[in-house]
């Protein structure tokens, strides 16, 4: 049995976990985490957001590459373009490793102790650690639970990461699919989806509801499914997969239209399960303990962060709200922040949402769909990028900007973006909002030309009174 004792440990070592301990760290505290990877940085740094976000921009570049149109008229000739695969996978995990040990890095320079395991909470001030049939025991006055998210699946579509991957098994093909099907319209799906059908897959999309994005404003996600229509991906609306059958080298799906209960079947080289994320709490004692946890099995907490249990805390994916690294991170800063006598709160609804495709989405705040719920009276000013100088310059007009706000104050309530480099974009609109700005505020902002940012500010004027450019 380990004599350690720590002020606080932290299970996971994910972007809300790692950012937990380094600024436990930074405020004094001896801290320790625990992560069943032999690298830091969880599902997001290792198999997810940055291993993804390479995929993206190199498939991206790559479909660049090899478009006549759009490259000749610049007066751009490439020849012999060709794609190796193995050379960009490999390029992808070492951008991975090289983060990863970045993060590594800043343990050591915060002191905090990292140990490789799983864990299981036996009160608020022990926690057992195993490692390959190794049981150590660890005393702590205060536990933060971070073990983030898991993918969810579909009990009749058995995944082996090979035919049927989930989005693991996605960023590890070893060749470009003749044809990909994606089970679930949502972000997870469309981004891989995306990343396939540049590197030159047939991609068709399934998905249950009768809409792409589920959450999102109605007319942005309408209006996107068209761009990546027109970008060659196809979608299967309003369909539940009943079943799947592997053979040695194709997947057959067995699929029922939800309104008319036709059914029939479909074929494909590789099938994507992206129907969302689910808390990743399994094997933490937490029914032994008695925590509290609902339906969905995310963990309940107050506004504090805190369990049903005193000195136990959660933060990320594992409670409510959004399931995202970023939030995540602040969720960690806060519960840091409460657990040594401060004040600390995350808004949820000044997290950003983004889609990392081309264009790419940005989304903050309210929906139009919410607004009308909550019976919230709005303005609305909308502008598109065929009319901003920027995006005509570079060649990326599809797209556009939506900005909500109060009918009588003005208030900003909420943002919606579809453009290239919508997710840096988003950011003004982030802090406009943040500090309870108008739409007036920001189109009295001075922007600089030419630049998409213009955009925003002609959506602002619009919201309130009239663009100026369209």
């Amino acid at each position: 049995m380990s004599d350690n004792k720590y002020d606080l440990v932290v299970i996971g070592a994910g972007p809300g976990g790692y950012v937990a301990s380094i600024v436990a760290s930074q405020k004094g505290m001896k801290v320790a985490t625990i992560e069943k990877r032999e690298t830091l940085g969880g599902t997001c740094l290792n198999v997810g957001c940055i291993p993804s976000k390479a995929m993206l921009h190199a498939s991206e570049q790559y479909e660049n590459t090899i478009k006549s149109n759009g490259m000749n008229e610049w007066g751009i000739n490439c020849k012999e373009v060709s794609l190796d695969l193995t050379k960009m996978l490999k390029r992808k995990s070492d951008i991975v490793s090289d983060l990863t040990k970045g993060v590594s890095f800043l343990y050591g320079k915060n002191k905090i102790t990292k140990f490789i395991g799983t864990a299981r909470i036996l009160s608020a001030k022990q926690i057992e650690v195993s490692n390959n049939g190794k049981l150590e025991i660890i005393n702590t006055n205060k536990i933060i639970i971070a073990t983030g998210s898991e993918p969810s699946v579909l009990p009749s579509v058995k995944v082996d990461e090979k035919l049927i991957v989930t989005s693991t098994g996605a960023l590890e093909l070893r060749k470009v699919p003749k044809k990909m099907i994606v089970i679930g319209g949502g972000v997870i799906g469309l981004e891989m989806g995306t990343v396939w059908r540049r590197l030159g897959a047939e991609v068709e999309v399934i998905e249950y509801l009768p809409r792409i994005l589920p959450g999102m404003d109605n007319e942005i996600a309408d209006k996107f499914m068209k761009i990546m229509q027109k970008q060659g991906i196809k979608f299967k609306l309003g369909h539940s997969v009943e079943s799947a059958q592997s053979s040695d080298s194709k997947v057959t799906l067995t699929i029922k239209n939800v309104i008319s209960s036709n059914i029939e079947k479909v074929e494909a080289d590789v099938v994507l399960v992206a129907i969302g994320r689910k808390p990743n709490t399994s094997g933490l004692g937490l029914k032994e303990l008695g925590l509290e946890v609902d339906k969905q099995g995310f963990i309940n907490t107050n506004h504090n962060f805190e369990t049903s249990i005193p000195d136990i805390y959660a933060i990320g994916d594992v409670i409510k709200g959004p399931m995202l690294a970023h939030k995540a991170e602040e969720d960690g800063v806060a519960a840091v922040e409460i657990i040594n006598g401060e004040a600390g709160h995350v808004d949820y609804n000044l997290v950003p949402g983004i889609i990392y495709t081309s264009p790419e989405v940005a989304v903050i705040g309210q929906t139009e769909e919410n607004l009308k719920d909550q019976k919230i009276e709005y303005k609305k000013g909308v502008f598109p990028l065929s009319a901003n100088s920027r995006a005509k310059a570079i060649g990326h007009t599809d797209g556009m900007v939506k900005i909500l706000s109060d009918k009588s104050t003005d208030k900003i309530l909420g943002a919606h973006i579809i453009g290239h480099e919508a997710g840096t974009v988003i950011h003004e609109l982030s802090v406009a909002m943040g500090f309870g700005a108008s739409s007036e505020d920001v189109a009295r902002i001075c922007h600089g030309h030419p630049t998409i940012n213009e955009a925003v500010k002609e959506a602002a004027l619009a919201t309130y009174a009239k663009a100026i450019h369209f």
